[in-house]
């Protein structure tokens, strides 16, 4: 016996934006709270020679709350949060630019590869200025470091890896997205047949 589902997909235009940017920055600063910690000693991990500080995780993580209190956990946590910004300028470019693509192009994988790479050059040149002084305050702890950081290599040295993030984020993106709209076009299909 077949039986019809109807699956309602909401489009960027049926979205209550009020709600989709206040709760979306809420909820991912939520998580973040929660994991800051991990990506704090994970960077100190990282930039650490060999074993000169910490022996791992846990170590690093009894040994910074010994000496540096919880605070220290949380080490550049407020200027990691204007990250945030990048996530909802993210989505917001994706829809944009794939709606503005629909006029050239009926193509789903051409409109959601434009629109994935779009989105991910535009959340990248976000989230990278503000990573560079987010990584410097996690590891050195000083409150000049954007000062600091434009002292020493100007308007540049804020695009530390750019050219980087951009080959890893644009392709994935740009890729993730017609596979996402693919594959969401047979899981509707194959409700329909249920």
């Amino acid at each position: 016996m077949e039986q019809k589902c109807n699956i309602q997909i909401i489009e960027w235009e049926d979205l209550d934006k009020r709600k989709f940017y206040s709760l979306g920055v809420f909820m991912t600063m939520i998580t973040r709270a929660t994991v800051y910690p991990f990506t704090l000693i994970r960077t100190r991990l990282q930039v650490q020679k060999g074993k000169s500080l910490y022996n791992g995780t846990f170590d690093a993580f009894w040994k910074i709350l010994k000496a540096e209190g919880v605070r220290g956990l949380y080490r550049g946590f407020m200027v990691n949060t204007l990250t945030l910004i990048s996530g909802q300028a993210y989505i917001t470019t994706y829809e944009l630019v794939r709606k503005y693509v629909s006029c050239y192009s009926s193509n789903n994988t051409v409109k959601s590869l434009v629109a994935g790479g779009a989105a991910s050059l535009v959340a990248q040149s976000i989230t990278v200025p503000i990573d560079v002084v987010s990584q410097q305050l996690m590891v050195q702890g000083q409150g000049y470091i954007v000062v600091q950081v434009f002292h020493t290599d100007g308007f540049r040295g804020f695009y530390r890896g750019y050219v980087a993030s951009l080959l890893t984020y644009i392709p994935n993106s740009a890729v993730w997205w017609p596979f996402y709209h693919f594959y969401a076009g047979k899981e509707n299909k194959y409700l329909v047949m249920l």
